[in-house]
This record gives structure tokens, C-alpha cells and sequence, in this order.
């Protein structure tokens, strides 16, 4: 190899170096600092961002490509009259799915759940005996903590679970690159406990299942339940290394 060779291809290593170096620090930031948003300023999300945020999840990898989500987005009205009329459903009509919810939370997931909730009350001022003050904050669920916005996501019924599967891969990339463009998000399993009015409410159809709602939009700052974060576990608690 020549000096010159060898002096480009020495350049072009710490270019790499440095890109790499670089990406995983913006990605490392974008996972540390992304959180579930729990109250969001009525203010909408300029058209053109929303798609600039659409576009950057639809680089989400899925099985055979087969891309199985599809999303309808909400705004204006179209928020305002899928908040009313889902907040009403929800208080006179009980939950029906599309996909299972887990049959128990037990052992290490259930400690973890508890702690989540009850970081949520502490920061709220919600004592453990009340229960009138948790099913209020349950109910904002359904109000979708105010959001401007919401992502209905669905999945293609005949894919089944590997096609939810990838509409969470979808979900996961939704998140971070609304924490890129600066909006928040709350990825809510809880609005697909009525899933049947989901659908019948956006008109979708029967050969689709409908797995979850993002809300979206900017943090009210000044909300305290904007103020908690969850822990992680450690990598021994997930991680079995096999070396031989």
C-alpha cells in the first residue's frame, strides 16, 4: 500500500470513528432523555412536522417488509371529537380488545409496575387510599392527557402477533423521532382496551386490529405530572450471556 493509500484509508477509519462515535451519542440522548408525557399544552404541531415525523417512522424495519401499520393521525376536531365521544364510551361501556391483555403482572414485573404507579401518585399527591384520586388520573388516559394530537396505530389482522410485533417497532422509532423534532409523546396501550370503538370510530376495517394510540404534541412544562421518570433494570436482571 502506498503512503498516500495508506494515509486515506487511515482518514477515512476516523472519519468512521468519529460518525460512529457521534450517532451513538445522539441516539444514547434521544433514549436517555425521552419520557411519557402525561399533560400537553393545547397547542398543535405545524402539519409539516407531523409528516416530517411520519416520514422518519416509516424507515421502521418490520418482517419481510411487510410494513404492517397503518395510522390514522388526529387534529383540530377530529381530536377534540374523539376525546368526547371515547371519554363518554368509557364510562358507561366496559373494555373489549383486540389482542390480550396480560393475564397477571407477577414477581419482578409486577414490582416494577407498582413502582411505576405509585411514582405517578406520589408526584400527583395521590395517597394510597385513594381510590377516587387514581381512577380520576386513570380516566386521563382516555382524555388523552389533553394531546392535540393522537396516532391510532393498526396492524393487519392476518400477521397476527408478529405483525403487532413490528407496529412496536413502529411505535419505539415514532417516539424517539418525536423526541428529535422536540414534540412529546404517551404510547397508550390503554385505548386499545376499546378497541371495537376505536375502530368503529375512525371507520376501520374489520381485517384490522387496532394495537395501540400514541398522544403528541408539546409538554406542559409547568405540569408536576410531567416531573417523574421510570428506572430501567440493570443488565444482569436481562441479559444471559452464552459463550460457549
Amino acid at each position: 500500500m502506498s503512503p498516500s493509500s495508506a494515509e486515506a484509508s487511515t482518514s477515512q477509519a476516523s472519519t468512521s470513528d468519529a460518525f460512529t462515535t457521534d450517532a451513538f451519542t445522539t441516539l444514547s440522548r434521544l433514549l436517555d432523555d425521552r419520557w411519557t408525557c402525561r399533560k400537553f399544552l393545547p397547542d398543535p404541531v405545524p402539519q409539516e412536522q407531523i409528516e416530517r415525523l411520519l416520514t422518519m417512522a416509516q424507515r421502521t424495519p418490520s418482517w419481510c417488509n411487510t410494513q404492517p401499520w397503518q395510522v390514522v393521525v388526529t387534529s383540530g376536531r377530529g381530536t377534540e371529537r374523539f376525546r368526547e365521544e371515547l371519554a363518554e364510551h368509557v364510562r358507561s361501556q366496559p373494555p373489549a380488545t383486540d389482542f390480550d391483555f396480560p393475564a397477571q403482572y407477577a414477581g419482578v414485573y409486577r414490582d416494577r409496575r407498582r413502582e411505576c404507579g405509585f411514582q405517578l401518585y406520589d408526584t400527583l399527591g395521590i395517597s394510597k387510599d385513594d381510590a377516587d384520586g387514581r381512577v380520576r388520573q386513570m380516566l386521563r388516559n382516555f382524555e388523552l392527557f389533553d394531546a392535540p394530537h393522537v396516532a391510532v396505530v393498526t396492524t393487519e389482522a392476518d400477521l397476527g402477533v408478529y405483525g403487532a410485533v413490528d407496529c412496536g417497532l413502529y411505535v419505539s422509532t415514532f417516539l424517539l423521532g418525536a423526541q428529535s423534532l422536540g414534540l412529546a409523546a404517551a404510547p397508550q396501550a390503554a385505548l386499545a382496551s376499546y378497541s371495537p370503538f376505536v375502530r368503529e370510530h375512525f371507520g376501520i376495517p374489520e381485517n384490522r386490529r387496532f394495537v395501540l394510540g400514541i398522544s403528541f404534541g408539546y409538554a406542559d412544562p409547568a405540569a408536576p405530572v410531567n416531573a417523574f421518570r421510570t428506572s430501567r433494570a440493570e443488565l444482569d436482571e436481562v441479559v444471559t450471556w452464552s459463550l460457549s
